[in-house]
């Protein structure tokens, strides 16, 4: 397991780790539900470094990311992003991407443990591009802050003069101390959000900075378990749980952030294209609501049936503070409409799965 740079910092918070795709993370500070409460109500900040961060620098870097990715990459100026997937040219995911055009370089930001695979798909692409790519781990840490109150923690520090407005656009600053620092905005679970992407050698003193800032406004650190609760909630599906190599974009609730139809061509296109022509996938991605007395939730993978007939499966599912017994999940398109009961077996025996609008309420 890779542990986290801020190993030894969480403890005096009272951190229980746990492990994620090979990565060491904060699974709690000691009371997850508080911990849900401070994101959904005023705001927290996690250590996302754990996540996995590549560079791309030459001068055709910008070219060569556009032909790889679903989303239109040439049109990004320097200080903004966009959300995409990569695909295989049979147009199935091997990843999504948060890219970043900094102003010498492609910063993407994906789910931990996929360095070297994702590395290895891009080389095999470079022929004669002026293309290099950087593992940006063993330089930058990942710290964010989640919730509606996420802004006033990240001006209380202090350091910046204003926060990006766009969704994905960043900004940077240069501290003669903590050195230079990226600011994002990502309202990774729906609400408000920001990304501080910081030097190694000065993450401890900005992530205590940003938790004090929180404890002011009610909030503080927050663990990935209440992230995770939250991120269900809000129907946010996350590669490695309600996206795999087994999916293509357009089942999983992503395409109107990550597509882009007129762009030109990238690995996959043909077959997204296609199927985008012909109007719809065989299943997609739901919210679930889960019976109340459930003791034990279902796995990943758990299947569905209705009438008898095997119709999809389970991807994710929490006990929610807020909102009981929850679960997203793929069903398919003849019998995934709102209202929908359908039917797990677990070893105590049936249960429903109601299918519900997204995000939860």
């Amino acid at each position: 397991m890779n542990p986290l740079m801020l190993h030894e910092f969480h403890p005096g918070l009272g951190a229980r780790f746990a492990e994620l795709n090979g990565a060491q993370v904060v699974n709690d500070y000691g009371d997850w539900r508080a911990e849900h409460a401070e994101v959904r109500e005023t705001a927290g900040v996690i250590d996302l470094s754990f996540r996995s961060r590549i560079c791309l620098v030459g001068a055709d870097r910008a070219r060569f990311l556009h032909g790889q990715v679903t989303n239109d990459v040439k049109k990004l100026r320097a200080a903004e992003g966009c959300y995409a997937a990569l695909t295989t040219a049979k147009g199935k995911m091997e990843s999504d991407l948060n890219i970043f055009a900094l102003a010498d370089e492609m910063l993407l930001d994906f789910e931990p443990g996929l360095t070297e695979k994702i590395s290895q798909r891009l080389e095999k692409f470079i022929v004669a591009d002026d293309v290099q790519i950087v593992d940006a781990a063993p330089h930058y840490g990942l710290l964010s802050v989640q919730g509606p109150k996420a802004e006033n923690i990240v001006r209380a520090l202090e350091l910046f003069a204003e926060v990006p407005a766009k969704p994905l656009g960043l900004l940077k600053i240069a501290d003669a101390t903590l050195g230079e620092i990226y600011l994002a905005n990502h309202p990774r679970l729906g609400v408000n959000g920001f990304d501080l992407f910081v030097p190694n050698h000065s993450l401890g003193a900005v992530a205590d900075k940003l938790i004090a800032a929180a404890k002011q406004l009610g909030g503080g650190a927050v663990g990935w378990q209440a992230f995770e609760t939250a991120r269900i909630e809000a129907g946010i599906p996350r590669f490695g749980a309600d996206m795999d190599e087994t999916n293509i974009p357009l089942e999983c609730g992503i395409e109107a952030r990550a597509i882009t139809y007129n762009k030109g061509c990238y690995i996959g296109q043909e077959v997204i294209n296609r199927i985008h022509s012909v109007g719809h996938v065989n299943r997609e991605l739901r919210a679930l609501r889960l019976a109340t007395d459930l003791k034990n939730l279902p796995p990943r993978g758990e299947k569905l049936f209705s009438a008898g007939k095997e119709v999809g499966h389970i991807t994710s599912a929490v006990k929610s503070p807020q909102f009981g017994n929850i679960a997203l999940g793929y069903v398919r398109r003849e019998v995934n409409q709102i209202g929908s009961e359908l039917i797990f077996r677990m070893a105590a025996g049936e249960s429903v799965a109601k299918i519900v609008p997204l995000p939860f309420v």
